[in-house]
């Protein structure tokens, strides 16, 4: 058996959604060890090679951030194989352009510019509330961040909006019906709408009914649920799309109307 932890991705195995091409190599950037996980994250390297297109190769990212020029949610970040994910704020100081990373309805890290106002918070899911040493209450969210004494109110599964520069909470949003939510996992992921309800399953998945700006229905479970909003107004911009997933044939009709 190999000992220690893999330090290789071939190509093929990386997930899907980095939409690398099979033909260009062996090998694909294995990301750090990190706040994402390895299937739910995008490389910087992959980010500012193959998505903006700022750098050719390997190399030239690596020069890009040797520079000290592009910071994750307000730290810069000089490994190339950093991994960025859901709603991490990635800014390039240079440019003056700053992005975050979110779903698109096909389940795939977009380009997402934003303004410089929305760039110094982000929105943290919450995955456990606890008591830690010495009795500190504390929330882990989502991006493995740690924070100390939040309101009493916020429970697992509500998400908070987290200023980045004083590392603070200014607001939290409950997981309740008719909240806005985004999908992030399983066939719906980045489809966006409104909890309508949910279902308890003592020992099994709780399941989540949400309903989109269209009227249609779907249901994920519980842990691909992220509320981004309270009643149905988003507190973060939302891609082109704005979370409405099309049938083939809708998307049929649209790619011929602009053709027309």
């Amino acid at each position: 058996m190999a000992r220690g932890p893999k330090k290789h991705l071939k190509r093929l195995a990386a997930p899907k959604h980095w939409m690398l091409d099979k033909l260009t190599g062996t090998w694909a950037p294995r990301p750090s060890a990190g706040p994402h996980k390895l299937r739910e994250c995008l490389p910087l390297v992959v980010f500012l090679r193959n998505r903006l297109k700022y750098a050719l190769t390997g190399k030239e990212v690596t020069s890009i951030l040797m520079q000290r020029l592009v910071k994750v949610d307000g730290k810069v970040r000089t490994d190339s194989t950093y991994p960025a994910g859901l709603m991490d704020v990635i800014s390039l100081e240079k440019t003056g352009e700053a992005f975050r990373l979110i779903y698109d309805v096909k389940g795939r890290f977009t380009i997402h510019r934003i303004t410089a106002e929305e760039a110094s918070y982000k929105l943290l899911k919450v995955k456990k509330v606890k008591l830690s040493a010495k009795g500190v209450p504390v929330i882990v969210t989502h991006d493995g961040r740690t924070v100390r004494y939040p309101d009493p109110m916020i429970k697992a599964n509500d998400t908070v909006k987290f200023d980045l520069e004083s590392g603070k909470i200014s607001g939290f949003a409950k997981f309740e019906s008719g909240n806005l939510a985004m999908i992030t996992g399983g066939r719906n992921m980045g489809r966006v709408g409104v909890i309508t309800h949910r279902e308890k399953h003592p020992g099994g998945f709780d399941i989540v009914h949400v309903k989109d700006a269209n009227e249609r229905q779907f249901a994920t479970r519980l842990t691909n649920v992220f509320v981004i909003g309270q009643g149905n107004k988003p507190w973060i911009s939302l891609p082109k799309e704005r979370g409405l997933k099309l049938t083939i044939a809708e998307e049929r009709d649209r790619r011929r109307a602009q053709k027309a």
